[in-house]
Formats: structure tokens, sequence, C-alpha cells
């Protein structure tokens, strides 16, 4: 089969590899759509995935083609989208309840083979069943709305907060759509590119900049959410969370990436900073919602890219053009 391939640091291609083989327990899914995000620019730096070359693609959704001897819960032909998380349900934040900290904590697509190919394997365990309703080739946005649902858990969030969003891509923009459906008074946004915040004044931002001073809140935001992992971003957000606030880490950052805390601040005006890591108990309720219509993707997907151009859909997406990307085998 036809499948993408990050071979080593900075070189992704287009290649054969072999088909999947589903073990007992596991279904073979034909990818109708696999989504580009953040974390795939990762690992084509080096960064998350364990070993190189592996085919990447960790949010997909498509048609089940084959199933092992032991599954019953779906049959082929029917349409599903995949969670990838991997977790070994033995360590003790497995057993805590904190899945997503997995001592061997693994995905579909990062750790293993993706849904950027043709065909992917997955446990059925992780496939979720869409309604008739739902098109596939739009359920590749399932993975990263449930991301956002884990973000959203992690701020348990009062009626009548004022949010600021940084970075209005894909995720910023899901963590928007959100806070509108969680109560909050109002939802502002910076990000540099005027293009995609026009997207966030089309869903109803309530105010949207190019810096956090133009806009109207001199007292500060009682949640600031980073949806970027861009150091810059991240320092000026962390300047603009309000008396007794909470500031919620939600975009990557590389590695290296660094910025300065003011202790004292935290403390005498009992600021919460935390963070949301990946999928956690979410993914069946996003998929729910996902359902019910809480995202357009005739909005949020901005292009659909046949897979053989794999590495320029990757070119595309690192460039900041467009917002959710997918690829199509």
């Amino acid at each position: 089969m036809k499948a993408a391939v990050i071979e080593s640091v900075g070189r992704a291609v287009v290649t054969e590899v072999p088909d999947p083989t589903p073990g007992p327990r596991d279904v073979v899914v034909e990818v109708a759509a696999c989504g580009i995000c953040g974390t795939d620019l990762h690992i084509l730096q080096g960064e998350f995935a364990p070993t190189l070359p592996i085919v990447p693609g960790h949010e997909f959704a498509g048609q089940v083609v084959g199933i092992g001897s032991q599954v019953t819960e779906v049959a082929v032909g029917d349409q599903v989208a995949v969670d990838p998380s991997l977790y070994c349900h033995e360590c003790r934040f497995c057993r805590d309840g904190h899945n997503n900290m997995c001592e061997r904590w693994a995905a579909i697509g990062v750790t293993t083979a993706g849904g950027a190919a043709q065909y992917a394997v997955a446990p059925v365990a992780n496939c979720v069943k869409l309604p008739d309703h739902v098109r596939p080739q739009d359920a590749a946005l399932i993975e990263p709305l449930s991301c956002a649902v884990r973000g959203y858990d992690i701020l348990n969030s009062r009626l009548g907060a004022h949010v600021l969003i940084y970075g209005s891509g894909t995720m910023g923009l899901m963590m928007l759509e959100l806070a509108k459906r969680t109560g909050a008074a109002s939802v502002d946004m910076v990000d540099i590119n005027p293009a995609r915040l026009e997207t966030a004044k089309l869903l109803g931002v309530s105010g949207s900049a190019a810096n956090a001073d133009e806009l109207d809140r001199p007292q500060g935001w009682e949640i600031v959410i980073d949806a970027t992992g861009n150091a810059a971003a991240i320092q000026d957000g962390l300047g603009r969370v309000a008396k007794a606030g909470t500031y919620l880490q939600f975009g990557v950052a590389d590695y290296a990436t660094r910025v300065t805390i003011d202790p004292y601040r935290i403390y005498n005006q009992e600021i919460t900073i935390t963070g949301s890591m990946a999928v956690l108990h979410s993914y069946e309720r996003a998929a729910e919602l996902f359902a019910n219509g809480v995202l357009d993707p005739d909005v949020f997907i901005s292009d659909r890219i046949a897979l053989e151009n794999y590495p320029q859909a990757l070119e595309q997406f690192a460039a900041g053009v467009g917002r959710k990307i997918v690829v199509t085998p």
C-alpha cells in the first residue's frame, strides 16, 4: 500500500509499505482522510517519536475493511473514527485514571504506524462508529476536538468567564467554539496571521487583534489559553491572566522553549498555571459533539491534499497557510 513515511529528521517521503495485518482484537481501516497537526512537525524534527522511520498520522477516520478473529464490536463496512491513544493500563498513572501520563505511553501515528496511508490498523477498543450523517472524510477533526475537550476538562471553568486565546489555527478555533458553548462571557483571540483571524471573526469571536494591548481588558482575562506553543505568545499570555485566573498551556512547544514566570505574582494573585496533554476520556464525547454539529467541517478544513503530496502538505502546514489540512489516500 501507499503511505507517507518520515524516514529521518527533516525528511518525509511517500512510498510503498506492506499492508497492515490485524491482530485478534484489531481492525483494518481504509483511511478516508488524515489530518496534519503540530505533532507531525515535531516528529519531523526528531521529537516525540521514539524511532524513525514512522508512518505518521494520528487524526484519521475511514471504513473498516478487515477485522481480527476476536472482534465483534464492529463489522466490515462500518465507518469509524480512531482514537490514537495507546496505554499500558498497568502503571501507576493508568491505575490512577491519568492514562495520558502512562509510563509506557504510545500512540498510533506517533510510536506505531498511523493513518497517513491507504490503510491503518487499530485496536477495536479505539474505534468509534460514526452515525450515518457524519462523513468519514470530515471525521479526522474528532481527534483534535477530543484534545480541546480535554483542555476544557482541565480548566473546569465557571460560567461568565472572559477568555483570551492565543492562536487562531485549528486548535485555537476549536477552543473558541468550546468556550462559546461552556458559558464564556467573552472570547478574545490574538494572532499575527490576519487570514486566520478572519476565520475567528466568522465564528463569532468577541474581539481579535495582533496584540493583546489592542483589546480592551486592562484587568486581564480569567482564562488565558495558549494554542501556539510559541515562546513569545506564551510569555505574553502569562502576563495577561487576571487575579485568581487560570493559564492553560494547550499548544505544543518545542522541547527547548523557555519562558519566565513571576513567582510572587502567582502567589499573591492566586494564579493557576496548568497544562493539557492530548486525549483523556474525551474521544467519545468529542465524537458526539462533532456528530451534533459543534464544528463546521467546511470552515475548519481548508485544504484536502492527495496523499502523494504529503511532504508538500507538511510544508504548507509549517508555513501557517490555511487551517486544518487533511490528506486523502
